[in-house]
């Protein structure tokens, strides 16, 4: 994955059966530990009559925290297994709880780390994940004239138009990746003959779902 970062936007739950046991992966986004270990709690609560709830979590800016339990089971068969599916993912802010309910048959160390991986990508498959971006948001405030030149840049640029206001002047809000921010402010310059005023808001961290800019 590189320097790319993905986030958990929204959660899911994914679940396989292998020779009767039950692994049932529920997927949460989370910011810090403290939402990690109280995610991992509620987990506990709800699935109390479970054998195991292994965890494993991956969260925060900079150099990320990072920690995985297998709750009982067999050492590395279970919370670091699920923890390299979120590190091969290239994800970061996601806890995922494992909730194993024994099936009466052992699957020895090769099927626990198989049967907990595939738990995880079951849940992370049924979540919302997103590439994680760094922008800014420009505002732009000038005169009609400007207005078709300003919508023909950002469609040539890809330049996301977030909204635009339409009063004695025009007030265009575009989103610019963070390394297209400063070419853009002075295509617009030189679009409106420096006329356009430019507030530059940043950074932003955000991702797209389909069409649709989603704030993280």
């Amino acid at each position: 994955m590189g320097d790319t970062v993905r986030v958990c936007y929204q959660g899911g739950e994914g679940e396989i059966v292998e020779k009767k046991s039950r692994f049932i992966a529920t997927v949460r986004p989370v910011k810090t530990e403290e939402e990690a270990m109280a995610f991992v709690e509620e987990m506990r609560k709800k699935y109390w009559d479970a054998r195991h709830n292994c965890y494993a979590y991956i969260c925060g800016e900079g150099r990320p925290q990072m920690k995985c339990s297998d709750d009982g089971e067999p050492s590395q068969t279970a919370g670091r297994p699920m923890l390299d599916v979120l590190l091969g993912e290239g994800l970061r802010d996601v806890c995922v709880v494992v909730t194993r309910y024994f099936g009466g048959t052992l699957l020895g160390t090769g099927g626990l780390v198989r049967a907990y991986s595939q738990a995880v990508k079951e849940g992370l498959s049924a979540s919302q994940i997103l590439e994680k971006q760094t922008g800014k948001i420009l505002t732009v405030t000038s005169d009609y004239t400007a207005v078709g030149k300003l919508q023909y840049m950002a469609g040539q640029m890809d330049l996301r138009i977030l909204d635009t206001e339409y009063t004695d002047q025009v007030v265009m809000k575009l989103l610019a990746g963070e390394c297209q921010a400063e070419a853009a402010v002075k295509q617009i310059a030189e679009l409106t003959g420096g006329c356009a005023q430019v507030q530059e808001e940043g950074p932003v961290y955000y991702g797209v779902d389909g069409k649709e800019v989603v704030f993280l």
